[in-house]
């Protein structure tokens, strides 16, 4: 087969599907992330997906072939940091405003890491791409507003409890549904930050 001839089927599907917006295609990954969220994994179908969108199956097959791909192509579209933008000068008030800035989506994402949990332990793709959706980027972050504190002398590039920051902050998020039945909101990860994290990391 010649190289033309190879590109020839690429170059249809990708025809096939440049068709959708992509606030079209951002409509059927909200869609079908609310029901994974509300019905769990296993329970949503492209049936569904389609039915909540008002379109036909056949559309959503022509994109992606599978409900693994569906959703690994919806979590991969909101790879981003909800904590990015905070620089306010001082390593805690930067701590005490990703705090409140992870409490605000606390619960949608626990939520999704919840219905999502079985299916990734089978599904080495779905497990890769909810860690660059939900969890990579926001490590990351904070990663780098840790080492905006060591630049700015705050705190010791050698302290101990530097490493554990990330696990503090975002363990809590996954651990508090299981051992309280609730999850962990905006006042809760204020209060933990301030109870927890700045005294570990000798801040006030």
């Amino acid at each position: 087969m010649t190289s033309q001839a190879a590109e020839e089927p690429e170059q249809a599907a990708a025809s096939r599907r440049s068709k959708l917006t992509p606030e079209r295609e951002q409509e059927f990954f909200d869609a079908v992330l609310d029901q994974i969220r509300e019905c769990g994994y296993d329970a949503v179908t492209m049936d569904g997906v389609a039915a909540s969108t008002r379109c036909s199956k056949s559309t959503l097959y022509r994109q992606w072939k599978t409900k693994p791909q569906f959703v690994v192509a919806a979590l991969r579209s909101r790879r981003r940091s909800r904590l990015g933008g905070i620089d306010t000068g001082s390593l805690a008030d930067d701590l005490r405003e990703a705090a409140r800035a992870a409490g605000e989506w606390a619960v949608k994402d626990t939520k999704l890491l919840q219905a999502l949990g079985h299916a990734v332990t089978q599904d080495a793709e779905l497990a890769g791409a909810l860690r660059e959706a939900l969890v990579e980027p926001e490590i990351a972050a904070l990663k780098e507003i840790l080492r905006r504190g060591v630049e700015r002398g705050e705190i010791a590039a050698d302290h101990p409890a530097l490493e554990y920051v990330p696990a503090q902050l975002f363990g809590m998020l996954r651990v508090r549904p299981i051992l309280e039945g609730k999850y962990a909101d905006e006042e809760y990860l204020a209060h933990f930050t301030e109870a927890a994290v700045l005294p570990a990391l000798g801040l006030t």
